[in-house]
């Protein structure tokens, strides 16, 4: 399958969470936003969930050098038509990935303020393997995932991740019902897990930044 090359990043917490059960997800310290900022500028596109821009209102650009496409994954099309990721920086591309059964007043209402609509899927969801492929079509190569923990799991389960880059901020926030780095229904037993191998550690700022690379074949031998 043609599809991006996709960069899942991310800063959590040492207990791994990437949002507390209040919703609070500034984990980045300023020289760690400085990287974030420099990767968005270095891919053709940025994709987040639509619970990300719900909760934090995001803009997806870039404060250094060019804007990515912004794609938002939102099977029913609730991303609010004021929405500043809509809104912000008009001239910069947003794609909001729906399946058919997104409301055609949403779309429409979205369509009107600029948005291309991509129709990914007759389901509930979003079918992300088809949209890897819409984007590829459209001339993205690189795709910088910033998903919640649903997204992520999401793309990871499907293979569609190649690289993840963690910042861990040195801060243990705990709780049950906070976000962690990847959700949804998970493996069942760790050798079904995806097997990453490290390719770099940096400090920046107060985090420890982690870069993996999602290997396609287990290296897990059988005890």
């Amino acid at each position: 399958m043609r599809k991006p090359y996709v960069i899942l990043n991310a800063a959590m917490s040492v207990d791994g969470k990437i949002a507390t059960r209040g919703g609070d997800s500034a984990l980045s310290d300023e020289e760690d936003w400085k990287r974030v900022h420099n990767l968005r500028s270095q891919v053709d596109a940025i994709m987040v969930g639509i619970n990300t821009i719900l909760l934090d209102d995001s803009k997806l650009t870039s404060k250094e050098g060019k804007n990515p496409i912004r794609v938002v994954v939102d099977s029913k099309a609730r991303t609010p038509p004021n929405a500043r990721v809509v809104t912000v920086r008009p001239e910069v591309e947003t794609l909001i990935a729906v399946t058919r059964k997104a409301p055609q007043e949403r779309t429409s209402n979205l369509q009107k303020k600029g948005v291309k609509i991509l129709v990914c899927g007759d389901g509930e969801n979003v079918d992300l393997e088809l949209l890897l492929k819409k984007l590829y079509d459209l001339g993205v190569r690189n795709l910088m995932l910033e998903g919640g923990g649903n997204l992520n799991w999401g793309m990871l389960s499907k293979g569609l991740v190649d690289e993840i880059r963690i910042a861990i901020s040195p801060v243990i926030v705990g709780g049950i019902e906070a976000v962690t780095l990847v959700e949804g229904r998970g493996f069942n037993r760790v050798s079904e897990g995806l097997n990453l191998e490290l390719v770099s550690s940096e400090n920046v700022g107060s985090c420890l930044v982690l870069t993996y690379r999602v290997l396609r074949e287990s290296k897990r031998e059988n005890s």
